[in-house]
Order: C-alpha cells, then sequence, then structure tokens
C-alpha cells in the first residue's frame, strides 16, 4: 500500500495580503465629485485595495456637523479624508497637528489619521503650483490679479508668489477677506508688492497685470458664468483657472479665443490628489495616469 503524505493544515502558506485603505471626502455638494474615482482607480492599477466615500455635510446638519464626521470617520477606521469648501478652515481646531504649509497657510484639504492623531495638510498649493509649471513653462508670471480669497485662493496665491509673481493683488467679493490674505503674504513674501481690493478694483487690476488666476466657484458646472467682463481680457494676457469641471469654463473659453494662453484647472485637481494619495498611503501615485484617467472620465461625462 502507498502512503501519500497530506500537509497538516497548519502548514499551508497563506498568500499575502495586499494593503487596503479606507478614506473620504468631505465638503458641501460634493455628490458628483470625480475624486473618489480617481483615487480608487489608482489604488486598483498599483494593485491595493482602496474605499474612497463622500461624505456630504448637506445631509449631515452642514458644517456644524464636521466634528461628528471626523470623530466617526477615526472610529470606523478611516485612513484618511480630504476636505473641500466650506471646511478647509472650519477643521483646523479638530486636528492634533499641522504640517508647515498647512500651518503658514492655515487651510487644510487633506487629514492623514493615523488611529486617533489627525494631521492637516495643504496639497491645493502644490498641485496649482505644478499646474502653472506645466501649463505656461518658464514664462515670467510677472504681475499677477487673483479673483477669490477663499479657502483655496490662499493656496493658490501662495504657490503663484512661489512660482515667482512680482506683483500681486488678490481681490474677492468681501474686500475685508481679500485685505487679510493680502497681509499673510506680505509677511511671507517680504519685499514683492501685494495689494487687495474689492469687485470695483478688477476693471484696474486686470488692465495692469500680466497674468489671471480665477479661484472663486463661478464657472463651475452648479454656478455657470464668468467672474469678470470678458471685455477685460485681452491677448497677451495669460488666464489659470481653478475649476476644472467643465473643463473648458467660459473664462477659459473667451480667453483662448483671443489667442490668450491659459490654465485649466484639471492639473490642480489631479496634482493635490496626486499627494493626497501619497499622505493616504504611503505610496507614490503616477501622475501621468492619474492625469489621462482624469481626462477620460471628463470626456466620457
Amino acid at each position: 500500500m502507498t502512503l501519500v503524505a497530506h500537509p497538516a493544515p497548519s502548514a499551508r502558506i497563506e498568500a499575502p495580503t495586499a494593503p487596503s485603505f479606507l478614506c473620504g471626502l468631505i465638503g458641501s455638494g460634493i455628490a458628483r465629485s470625480l475624486t473618489p474615482t480617481l483615487h480608487e482607480a489608482e489604488g486598483r492599477a498599483q494593485g491595493v485595495g482602496y474605499v474612497y466615500r463622500i461624505l456630504d455635510i448637506d445631509s449631515r446638519g452642514g458644517v456644524e456637523s464636521l466634528p461628528r464626521i471626523i470623530n466617526a470617520a477615526v472610529e470606523f477606521g478611516f485612513d484618511g479624508l480630504n476636505v473641500t469648501h466650506p471646511c478647509k478652515q472650519a477643521v483646523i481646531p479638530l486636528l492634533d497637528d499641522l504640517s508647515p504649509d498647512a500651518r503658514m497657510l492655515g487651510a487644510v484639504n487633506t487629514v492623514k489619521i493615523d488611529g486617533d492623531r489627525l494631521t492637516g495638510h495643504n496639497t491645493d498649493w502644490t498641485g496649482f503650483s505644478r499646474n502653472l509649471e506645466i501649463g505656461l513653462g518658464d514664462t515670467p508670471l510677472g504681475g499677477v490679479v487673483q479673483l477669490g480669497a477663499g479657502g483655496a485662493g490662499v493656496a493658490v496665491a501662495y504657490a503663484t508668489m512661489k512660482r515667482g509673481a512680482e506683483t500681486f493683488t488678490v481681490i474677492d467679493a468681501d474686500p475685508t477677506r481679500s485685505a487679510a490674505l493680502a497681509d499673510r503674504l506680505r509677511s511671507q513674501f517680504p519685499g514683492r508688492t501685494v495689494a487687495s481690493g474689492g469687485l470695483t478694483d478688477v476693471p484696474d487690476a486686470v488692465r495692469s497685470a500680466n497674468g489671471l488666476v480665477h479661484a472663486t466657484p463661478i464657472g463651475m458646472a452648479a454656478h455657470p458664468g464668468i467672474a469678470l467682463d470678458p471685455e477685460l481680457l485681452r491677448p497677451d494676457l495669460w488666464v489659470a483657472d481653478v475649476v476644472y469641471r467643465p473643463t473648458e469654463t467660459e473664462l477659459l473659453r473667451r480667453a483662448r479665443a483671443l489667442g490668450a494662453r491659459t490654465v485649466s484647472g484639471i492639473g490642480m485637481t489631479v496634482g493635490q490628489a496626486v499627494d493626497s494619495f501619497r499622505i493616504f498611503t504611503g505610496r507614490e501615485a503616477d501622475e501621468a495616469r492619474m492625469s489621462a484617467h482624469m481626462k477620460q472620465i471628463l470626456a466620457a461625462e
């Protein structure tokens, strides 16, 4: 009789388990955000488990629900959270620590959860900075006017100054908000000329600028239109928009029709997602792959 040896159950070799991550996005009116698709697709491409959830405050009690949502994310084992309007500043008191950039900017769009410790980061500015570099190359920024001084506006202004704007004027519907941002930029970039103003100052500011940065919600699918008189646009004025949906806003369409150099918001969105992915997972994302996927999603809409 031939005896066949069978390995004991305890001797079986288990296949290694791929890491998995649970992340989410907190904000208002974010049901149609493409961020979950972008992150989950990169996770699949890297062979890791990646689940990304939408946590819309509109159905949870507004900004007042932010502490409860953050606590629930910690309790349920989330690895990280992206934060968007109107929570980028409101989330700060709920965190244990801030990265140097987030502390300096006073705005957070990425939260790393490590056990019960929460650290805030800002990847908006790095995403916008790379977008300007790709879109404008070595073109000197010169004098720049920015429309919008909210949460994204703070990061975008910092990125523009870091990339070498010689003079900078920030304009907001709330002049006190633009003045506060201008004061912050002066302290961060001593020796540079920084001014602020309200909506009535837009015409003069744009006429004397080399570039225009648009950082308001106007132009988004939910807020169609253009944030300034299109007659102020001209061929020698470069224009950068933070809005990525639609990919060509009315502002960019009109500027491009005049022959102006334009920079869409897609690059900023992908850039900040690349940095957030790394913070959440400790893994480097493939920026070219994420950008191609983003364009594919938008083209299919």
